[in-house]
């Protein structure tokens, strides 16, 4: 007993919580299902319905009598009876008498494990269900009246059915005991929190009621008898139980202990380098200094009160009520000690340059300093609160003592706030440059802080004592809270985000080692990042609503329902089955792309069938793996074709209205992949643009220009509009060469050299052999085509540069060159038409230069 007394004192002092004890659970229906046990044995018949004289009908009779359980069945069913009489037993203590909350809770905790195995056992018997179920509907439907079956397949129906049967009336009891389970559960969390709601909304006389100070001084003289026999007793336990032997023992513990607490203080600052000097440490240095702080400041002090109490409670040296008194005293110290090494960890006052959060030297030493007195003034109030329920002290001493301490809170917090919302003027004649005070603590967290002070102040003045005390020490438990989130989330962004979004050797390690690129890393760390961090506010969540009545048990049964399963109507909803079932959907969809991506790089290559076909192949490959992903994703959540005909019918009513140029579209692009009209790598003309194409989508077609720019082509347009393929038959590319020569040149001799050139080349193909056309002849020149193919249309650019090229290089050669621009005539007949003209060409010269041309004019000229 003394063990378990050891490590529930530890438990407490590392919980470190002071919040007021009590749930609030979400009320659930008081309605009760009566459990009732389905008989497995048939009515027996009535033997004077049978007529005497026919004795025939009385043949079936053992067929009606109850077939035989088997073992598995019978121990699976004693266990549920044993759950049954258990239930009962609660369900009744909860009837009798009222209970208290440590008692209720007992109650509660006793309650999961029985929940627990009655739900093993119906997991255990739903698959075993399910195959017998399945066992029978092979033998087909049971024949009507005037068929025949076998002697065998009868016997063999009948086993089968005794055995669905046996199952499925196991399975309805251990069913109706979890809705027992749950409506007990439904009536501690009702008592719990109606317990809750009425310890803390019980008014008493306030502070400033004479009626209360009158009842204080009335039982004065009584408390003081029982402290003096408190004492006389407390004498006489330690001279009967006190020896040399547990005396050296407590005090080498007390020695121990002070050692610890007292060293912490010189240890750290030889662990934890805060260096001054170093004007801008790294977060990371930050963040482990912050850590060690909090570590050696708190788990010494820990230690210490851990130590003392297992000596004090082994030397039995006070009597058992005055043990708490102890305890409080040595989890206030320890409390004490985490709430300095919090803030120093946090807001480092005498380290500004190792402080996490951005807060002034002066704000940060009033943290410390009021942090630490008002953790101090509530240790006190506690070890008060034990020591009067030690002593049995009447009610409007132990209201006095609630209601002071509350108030010496308050009046603590309050003169923070306001030290908060002074600035300094100290610094306003000062003759350096301005600088500007910095403000420590928001506006609206601040008013928040006077609302909580006031709404205290009020309480405690009208009597409602333990909202008070409770307000008080949410307060601080929150604030606590929030601390400690801050570091976590600080530290989570460093180790986890941070070490894997930079550069560091872990991210290079785990880079080599996988051949994940470093933008998947930095992805990967950002989602651990963010799951931790959901992880910290969760907790800090639940940690925040367990005074206020909310534990965790209660959200984890409501998370454990909607995970595993809650009902609505008919329907089954899991969200688990829905996790599942998108992880089969994406593992589908995985081993698709991979399959694709072999098929691409791998397979499809090494045959000889063209891009456009070895596309139509991949892309159908997707398909078909896609659909198999989503039967299978269906078929497991249990979603048949006809539970799927609702979502089938507005689907249709979709698609009617605003999904019908989606699915034309494709529609289109099954067409495009099936009857091949348009392949990747053609070459085509939509519109006004062309380009070839590179990748039929579900929705809509890429082509790719010749100045690299990509057009997106909805598939309908391609199946519905004119679209001219260059390369639909075959790739073969013709090609135009036009050469102007002047009038006077050989036309011979200039079409001989352009099919020369032209049959030089090794690209051009001699059949259909080259042909050079005279197409006119204007008033300088005269024109020639050249046209002939290649097998490529790709290199038809530049094999008519080439030929452009050899051409004029060749006439060059010949004599022949290139045709002179024609230059305007201007025939003039005297100085009017002189004048006329120069107007004209300055007007043009002014028009497209913008400036102004000025031209003497000489009518004298000829």
């Amino acid at each position: 007993m003394k063990i378990l007394k050891q490590w529930w004192f530890l438990a407490g002092i590392l919980i470190l919580s002071l919040g007021f004890g009590g749930l609030a659970e979400a009320q659930q229906g008081p309605v009760q299902v009566p459990v009732q046990v389905p008989s497995s044995t048939a009515a027996p018949q009535n033997p004077a319905s049978a007529p005497v004289a026919a004795p025939a009908p009385a043949a079936p009779a053992p067929e009606a009598a109850a077939p035989p359980v088997s073992n598995e069945t019978k121990a699976t069913r004693s266990k549920l009876d044993g759950f049954k009489a258990d239930l009962d037993q609660k369900e009744a203590s909860l009837q009798g008498r009222r209970l208290s909350d440590a008692e209720l809770q007992i109650l509660r905790s006793e309650l999961e494990p029985l929940g627990a195995s009655i739900r093993t056992i119906i997991d255990e018997q739903a698959p075993k269900l399910e195959a017998s179920r399945a066992r029978l509907a092979q033998l087909g439907p049971k024949p009507k009246e005037g068929q025949d079956e076998s002697a065998d397949v009868a016997k063999d129906r009948t086993e089968r059915e005794q055995a669905v049967a046996e199952l499925d009336e196991t399975q309805r009891l251990a069913r109706a005991l979890l809705v027992q389970v749950d409506q007990i559960g439904a009536q501690i969390s009702d008592r719990r929190r109606a317990s809750f709601t009425r310890a803390l909304f019980e008014q008493s006389d306030g502070l400033l009621s004479p009626s209360l100070w009158m009842n204080v001084l009335q039982a004065i003289p009584r408390e003081l008898r029982v402290q003096r026999l408190t004492v006389s007793d407390t004498a006489e336990h330690f001279a009967r139980n006190a020896t040399f032997g547990t005396l050296f023992f407590l005090g080498l513990a007390i020695g121990v202990a002070v050692a610890l607490y007292g060293g912490r203080r010189y240890i750290a600052p030889r662990l934890v380098k805060r260096d001054p000097a170093i004007s801008e440490p790294s977060r990371r240095s930050r963040l482990l200094a912050a850590l060690v702080v909090l570590l050696l400041g708190t788990l010494p002090a820990v230690a210490g009160s851990w130590i003392v109490w297992i000596a004090f409670d082994s030397a039995d040296l006070f009597p058992p009520r005055l043990e708490q008194v102890v305890a409080a005293l040595l989890r206030g110290i320890a409390f004490v000690a985490f709430v300095r090494a919090l803030i120093d960890a946090i807001l480092a006052p005498d380290h500004p340059s190792w402080r996490l959060v951005p807060v002034g030297n002066v704000g940060a030493t009033r943290i410390m300093r009021f942090g630490v007195i008002l953790a101090s003034v509530m240790v006190a109030g506690k070890m008060l609160e034990s020591f009067n329920q030690a002593i049995a002290a009447v009610l409007p001493i132990t209201v006095m003592t609630r209601s002071i301490f509350a108030l010496a809170g308050v009046l603590i917090f309050a003169e923070l706030l306001r030290r908060f919302a002074t600035r300094d003027t100290s610094d306003e004649n000062c003759l350096g440059p301005y600088v500007a005070t910095e403000v420590d603590v928001s506006g609206p967290l601040r008013t928040l802080g006077w609302i909580v002070g006031g709404v205290v102040l009020v309480s405690v003045v009208t009597g409602y004592v333990a909202l008070a005390s409770f307000l008080v020490d949410q307060v601080v438990w929150i604030s606590i809270l929030i601390a400690l989130l801050i570091l976590g989330i600080a530290l989570v962004d460093e180790f986890i985000g941070g070490t894997l979004t930079s550069d560091s050797k872990f991210a290079t390690t785990l880079q080599a080692n996988t051949g994940l690129r470093k933008r998947s890393i930095e992805q990967i760390g950002v989602l651990a990042t963010g799951v931790a961090r959901l992880c910290l506010i969760v907790l800090a969540i639940l940690l925040a609503l367990a005074p206020w009545g909310i534990e965790s048990t209660d959200i984890l049964g409501s998370v454990r329902a909607a995970f595993f399963g809650f009902s609505v109507g008919d329907m089954t909803i899991s969200i688990s089955s829905i996790l599942i079932a998108a992880l089969l959907f994406a593992i589908g969809f995985v081993v698709t792309r991979v399959i694709q991506r072999w098929l691409d790089q791998t397979f499809l290559p090494a045959t000889d069938l063209d891009a456009g076909l070895r596309n139509s192949i991949s892309t159908a490959t997707g398909y078909v793996g896609i659909i198999i992903a989503g039967m299978v994703c269906f078929t497991y959540l249990g979603l048949s074709l006809e539970r799927l005909t609702l979502v089938a019918g507005a689907l249709s009513v979709g698609i009617g209205f605003g999904l019908q140029s989606i699915v034309n579209n494709f529609i289109s692009g099954l067409i495009l992949l099936w009857e091949r009209p348009i392949r990747v790598g053609d070459l085509v003309v939509v519109g006004d643009g062309e380009g070839y194409v590179r990748r039929i989508n579900v929705r809509s077609t890429e082509i790719q220009t010749g100045d690299r720019s990509t057009l997106i082509v909805p598939n309908s347009n391609l199946i519905s509009g004119i679209v001219r393929n260059r390369v639909r038959n075959d790739r073969t590319g013709r090609v135009l060469v036009s050469v102007p020569v002047p009038r006077a040149s050989d036309p011979d001799l200039v079409a001989d050299i352009m099919r020369k050139a032209a049959l030089a080349h090794r690209e051009v193909l001699s059949e259909p052999t080259p042909r050079v056309l005279f197409k006119k002849v204007t008033e300088n020149t005269i024109d020639f085509d050249l046209i002939c193919f290649v097998d490529e249309i790709d290199t038809a650019g530049r094999v008519a540069s080439d030929l452009y090229f050899e051409i004029f290089r060749d006439l060059r050669k010949a004599g022949t060159g290139v045709p002179e621009p024609a230059q305007p005539s201007l025939a003039l007949k005297g100085p009017d038409e002189l004048e006329e003209a120069v107007d004209n060409v300055a007007h043009a010269i002014q028009n497209e230069d913008e400036n102004v041309l000025v031209i003497p004019k000489d009518k004298s000229a000829p």
